[in-house]
């Protein structure tokens, strides 16, 4: 009886299972590295480890280290460009609760700037760039995904920079940059960029090619008057390589240019005024036509009529938004002389049309 009671005491024990191994706090690798080159700079960014390689929350991060390598199979971090201090986790990144909801991950950045050594006019040539995130211990579980860049000389920006508001538009122009080196698979275009003012998106306003023929002017057409801009421009390096798709990377941007796109510049002044007198059986009118004014702001028009040595007086009441109008206010034996300027929507006025001269018998 004894016996069978020691037993089942033993038997109502919890055995203990396989004794699990202390964690490594290794930091699982990165997977979403990005960058963007720009000019001779080159933009990291990625989202920081919030778990170990075990599926556990870090707890403690190490620095970061920045691998640079011109070998696009690059396994290994074998001598950083640099390092950074890791942002460390809060709990509520490195855990999830039933009153805690998951937030997206921190980001890192790191700016590298490219040594003139690494740089080449081979356009197949790249930079590939990884990181390596260490625990407290100084260890890593490898290497992040790999990124690469194009390892191609930047083109220095064009100089003297200007803006300036005109009727045709907001005229940018510049000094060109010396001849671009003519290598197969490379060509180049300046960039305009444009911003309206307390805004924070910029717009492509346009580009022009680089070329011993390009202007080295661009009108842009596409803005609001009496709005204020900021333009800045580069010159953007474009890449082809046999069977692959063309890359691309902007060069260092110039000082923004400030401009008031402020509208004081009148429509074209109308043009072809004919006149001719109407009145046999019926009440005496002349008519007057003219060619339509093209201006995209067009308001309307204004008619002015004067006798001989007499001064021009507008006689329409209201905006003439056709380019035609119906004088009835005219006697017999008086001889009339017209003319017509154009009124957009801001209330510039153009200068009077050359004039237009009818009798009435």
């Amino acid at each position: 009886m004894l016996l069978m009671l020691g037993t089942a005491a033993l038997l109502g024990c919890g055995v203990p299972g396989i004794p699990k191994p202390p964690s490594l706090e290794l930091p699982e690798p990165v997977t979403d590295l990005r960058a963007v080159r720009k000019g001779d700079r080159v933009y990291l960014v990625w989202s920081v480890p919030t778990a170990t390689t075990d599926r556990l929350p870090l707890r403690h991060l190490g620095p970061t280290r920045i691998c640079r390598s011109l070998d696009a199979a690059m396994n290994e971090c074998a001598s950083p460009v640099g390092e950074i201090h890791s942002p460390q986790i809060s709990g509520a990144a490195s855990r999830r609760t039933k009153s805690v909801q998951p937030v997206a991950p921190m980001q890192a950045t790191y700016t590298d700037n490219l040594p003139p050594r690494l740089l080449v006019e081979n356009p197949g040539a790249q930079i590939v760039y990884a990181i390596s995130v260490l625990n407290g211990n100084g260890r890593s579980a490898g290497i992040s995904n790999t990124v690469p860049v194009p390892a191609v000389a930047a083109l220095p920006p064009p100089s003297d920079f200007r803006a300036q508001a005109t009727a045709e538009g907001i005229v940018l122009s510049w000094t060109g940059i010396p001849q671009a080196p003519e290598t197969s698979g490379l060509r180049y275009t300046y960039r305009v960029y444009r911003r309206t003012e307390g805004g924070n998106t910029d717009t492509v306003a346009g580009e022009v090619p680089v070329d011993a023929s390009s202007a080295t002017k661009f009108v842009d057409h596409s803005f609001e008057w009496e709005e204020t801009y900021s333009y800045r421009a580069m010159v953007v390096t474009l890449i082809h390589e046999e069977g692959k798709s063309e890359t691309q990377f902007e060069g260092d941007d110039t000082p923004a240019v400030k401009v008031f796109a402020h509208d004081v510049f009148p429509p074209a002044v109308p043009s072809g005024l004919q006149a001719v007198f109407s009145g046999a059986g019926q009440q005496p009118f002349i008519d007057l036509i003219w060619a339509p004014d093209t201006d995209a702001d067009l308001a309307g028009y204004n008619v002015f009529r004067h006798e001989a040595d007499g001064e021009p007086a507008r006689i329409n009441s209201g905006s003439v938004t056709t380019p035609a109008f119906r004088d009835t206010n005219v006697a017999s034996g008086r001889n009339y002389f017209y003319s017509v300027s154009a009124v957009d929507v801001r209330g510039n006025e153009s200068a009077r049309s050359q004039e237009a001269s009818e009798a009435v018998p």
